[in-house]
């Protein structure tokens, strides 16, 4: 399969379970979509009657409080969609429509290994368009507190560096460096699990949150142990997954990034911040298309050719 070229699904697959804030059943399929349609979301079941359509862009987000949210809560909305949107990108699938009948992806086993397995059961298909690559111009840097993360120029691929450090030696600093790509991603990355702090959960319930949480799905850490039986899948299972959501929420550029991502204590708000940052200002960014390699004596253009940079409001 050419990795210039755009790609869907050969065929649509189901998936069901819980949603881990709402803690209601939802059904979402997977459809196959035509090329430089992106990734939308089709949100059915609405209580007026009607279906909305969604795309998966950093324009449409309106929450990143513990999980990425997009579209708005009267007129429809999807939320946690961080762990299938870090899925599909990271298997390089570029166009997909997701219907939807509920208000949250589900949560599955709290990791993207179960979305990775159902898109390989549809399979990938390979489209005759060239595929459009976000090229990073200038170093770009958000800052929130202690936490800042920055997107700089990087020309052979999409680099992750991400680290964290919590007050608790069950977690501690982590920092995962990762190059992005279909077999390193689910060898590394799609199997991490989302996680959380057992002195948080009754606050949590309160405000509405991970009513659909259990040791199922959440990597739960007590005062002095992980509550999970099985304990975690790496040592450093925590940093993997912060590296998940950073891949599922950058995907909301609306096309591959070609660059190096650094974040320091970050999550999906600092995500969500950079993107912002990246877009306000031509000059941090243009598009990119690969090329094939050429035919003998001629230099091959790995990284692309630049074109004219684009709003990303327009396709």
């Amino acid at each position: 399969m050419k990795a210039n070229r755009q790609t869907t699904l050969r065929s649509s697959v189901v998936l069901s379970g819980t949603g881990v804030h709402s803690g209601k059943p939802v059904k979402m399929i997977l459809h196959p979509a035509d090329a430089s349609t992106g990734i939308s979301f089709l949100r059915t079941n609405l209580s007026n009657g009607h279906d909305r359509l969604i795309e998966a862009r950093h324009l449409s987000v309106s929450a990143t409080a513990l999980c990425t949210v997009i579209g708005e809560a009267d007129s429809g909305c999807v939320a946690t969609i961080e762990h299938l949107m870090s899925a599909l990108a990271g298997l390089g699938i570029d166009n997909v429509c997701v219907e939807i009948d509920g208000p949250e992806v589900p949560i599955l086993d709290g990791s993207a290994a179960e979305f990775v397995d159902a898109i390989e059961q549809a399979g990938v298909a390979q489209l005759a368009v060239p595929r459009k690559l976000i090229k990073v111009l200038q170093t770009v840097r958000v800052d929130m507190g202690k936490s800042f993360a920055e997107l700089k120029p990087f020309d052979r691929g999409f680099r992750l560096d991400v680290e964290i450090d919590f007050d608790t030696p069950l977690i501690g600093r982590q920092r995962k460096i990762f190059d992005l790509s279909p077999a390193a991603y689910k060898r590394e990355i799609a199997r991490a699990r989302t996680f959380g702090f057992m002195r948080d959960v009754e606050a949590l319930w309160k405000a509405g949150f991970a009513l659909g949480s259990s040791l199922d799905n959440t990597v739960a850490i007590g005062e002095d142990r992980i509550i999970n039986p099985e304990g975690t899948r790496w040592p450093d299972e925590f940093v993997r997954h912060k590296v998940l959501d950073a891949v599922g929420d950058l995907a909301l550029a609306g096309a591959p990034l070609l660059g190096e991502y650094r974040s320091y204590c970050g999550g999906h708000r600092l995500n969500f911040m950079m993107l912002e940052a990246l877009f306000a200002d031509r000059a941090n960014y243009a598009l990119v298309e690969t090329l094939p390699r050429r035919e003998a004596g001629h230099a091959e253009l790995g990284a692309g050719i630049a074109v004219p940079a684009f709003s990303p409001t327009v396709r």
